[in-house]
């Protein structure tokens, strides 16, 4: 430590020098939680229906309401021919509509099977999907009360359903996209701006032709790079305080699991994001180099192959395997699993074990390369 000291202190100063990236180092990310947290919104209610009602009875207004007494639907405008659907469709003012047939009373009063028609624009097909189960849903509730009115009409006693599920949801009972979102935000964030902040350290030096000076110290590579990897490990930890109190205050995302197990984890995490952007510094010359690599290999792998939003399991075969070359997929459970099913070490030491070796191999490398520079 008696070698890191000058290092470490050096670095300090340079980041004292310039309070404005430090301090944008600091709110860049709670921008990034705010956006994200409200624009990745994965809740599907209040889709914009169109109604095409031909029979204009009572039954057939009151199964129309049944899809209005929901959150999940809301009638934009009552219409008369498909060329009026065609339109509201084209211009994106609807998601979805209904078309009741004129014999849909009459065939219900003779006990007949009535069909209505289901039109789902399917250019978004996750929210077509969406309106599709709703839809079906909704019709098998309808036609519950309706089977239950005709049995008791007809003195035939109560209607029961012979099986009654009764769903139970565990870890986010409201199913509110943001319990499941802001958790991964905190994995992807920290692998956004840590990185990029710790890969122009030692480019930096090599710019100013200063690294000429630390190659002729007596320093190691491993204690210039670990006094490289501390100051930048403080402020990514720092970063990461802020955004998991915007999450736990702001979104009130519920936190069932431990907090010092969760922060222990995370201190671990981003050294691992800061050992990225040293790593990456030590193969690159200038800091453009520096900042657009680091942008390659953390921000994107980490939106698209950790499970943030896609469900790693639904990925083809080769791209599972390519997951775990990146961490925020280990973070990313570990973050998931003590903030919504307060799971401990029994559960996360598989994805802690990874992510602690995963630290390891990229401080190492960047030691490694950085002694072979010198070399």
């Amino acid at each position: 430590m008696r070698r890191v000291w000058p290092v470490l202190r050096k670095e300090v100063n340079e980041i004292r020098r310039d309070p404005y990236t430090l301090g944008i180092a600091i709110l860049l990310p709670l921008i990034m939680l705010l956006l994200f947290g409200y624009a990745l919104n994965l809740d599907v209610a209040k889709i914009q229906l169109a109604v095409w009602d031909q029979d204009m009875s009572p039954e057939s207004r009151e199964y129309v309401s049944s899809y209005v007494n929901t959150r999940y639907f809301q009638v934009k405008q009552r219409v008369g021919s498909y060329q009026e659907i065609y339109d509201l469709m084209d211009r994106g003012e609807v998601t979805a509509a209904l078309v009741i047939p004129p014999a849909f009373s009459q065939r219900l009063l003779k006990g007949e099977k009535a069909q209505v028609q289901i039109v789902v624009d399917g250019s978004f097909p996750p929210r077509a999907q969406v309106a599709i189960n709703y839809t079906k849903a909704i019709n098998e509730v309808y036609a519950g009360r309706l089977v239950a009115s005709v049995v008791e009409r007809k003195g035939l006693g109560t209607w029961e359903e012979a099986v009654l599920a009764e769903p139970r949801v565990w870890y986010n009972p409201s199913l509110a996209s943001k319990n499941f979102i802001v958790p991964g935000l905190f994995a992807v964030i920290l692998m956004a701006f840590p990185p990029l902040l710790s890969a122009m350290a030692v480019v930096r030096e090599k710019e100013r032709g200063s690294i000429q000076q630390v190659m002729i110290s007596p320093i190691r590579s491993y204690e210039f790079i670990l006094g490289k990897l501390l100051p930048y490990g403080v402020i990514a930890f720092a970063e990461m305080l802020v955004v998991l109190l915007t999450g736990l205050f702001w979104f009130k995302i519920p936190f069932v699991g431990s907090m010092p197990l969760f922060l222990v984890i995370a201190v671990i995490y981003v050294l691992c994001t800061v050992g990225i952007g040293l790593l990456v510094s030590t193969v690159t010359g200038s800091q453009v180099a520096a900042m657009l690599m680091a942008l390659v290999l953390t921000v994107m792998p980490s939106l698209l192959f950790s499970g943030f939003i896609y469900p790693i399991f639904n990925m083809p075969k080769g791209f599972q395997v390519y997951t775990y070359l990146f961490p925020a997929r280990y973070f990313i459970d570990i973050s998931r699993g003590i903030a919504l099913k307060g799971v401990g070490l029994g559960y996360l030491w598989p994805n802690v074990t990874w992510l602690l070796v995963y630290t390891l191999a990229v401080v190492g490398l960047a030691s490694a390369r950085f002694k072979k520079k010198l070399g």
